[in-house]
């Protein structure tokens, strides 16, 4: 009798995780677009989760996008490939300007020396000015890519019979 009480539980506890893990994939793929089709001609759940499927790959073939892959880095700007690009040539522009201005007053070595430490910090912001706006651009490139994969997920479930919003 306790076996089949308990036999009886776990069927029910598998049921109810098996049936959640059914209804959580089948939202998944929609939702995680952003989206919400509406079956309008009364298409049953398990069409739905094929027409979603088959639309996704439709829509990834003809963007060559895929929302669902990981977000890649932003590409590194070209002359930065050291790492150090902005605060070398920011050190040489200070030691320049500094040499010329401590001629002036007597002591062009240490003027350039003044001017390299000055010159490398304002060569460092602007490496971290470079580095947030290429983030920035790559954030809007990848909104504009996932709108343009919704676009066309959307228009082949919408000629499936979905109403998509």
């Amino acid at each position: 009798m306790k076996e089949n009480v308990f036999s009886a539980g776990v069927v029910a506890v598998l049921f109810l995780v098996v049936s959640s893990l059914v209804t959580v994939e089948a939202a998944s793929l929609s939702s995680s677009l952003g989206l919400a089709p509406y079956p309008a001609k009364g298409q049953t759940p398990d069409q739905q989760n094929r027409d979603e499927g088959e639309c996704y790959a439709w829509a990834k073939q003809q963007t060559g996008i895929n929302p669902m892959a990981p977000a890649s880095a932003p590409a590194q700007q070209s002359g930065t490939s050291s790492g150090g690009g902005e605060r070398v040539r920011g050190a040489a522009r200070g030691a320049a300007t500094g040499a010329a201005v401590g001629a002036i007053a007597g002591d062009a070595g240490k003027g350039a020396a003044t001017g390299a430490v000055v010159g490398t910090m304002a060569g460092g912001h602007q490496k971290r000015k470079n580095r947030r706006e290429a983030e920035q651009q790559a954030q809007q490139q990848q909104a504009s890519s996932v709108q343009s994969f919704n676009k066309a997920f959307g228009a082949c479930m919408e000629g499936r019979g979905y109403s998509v919003k």
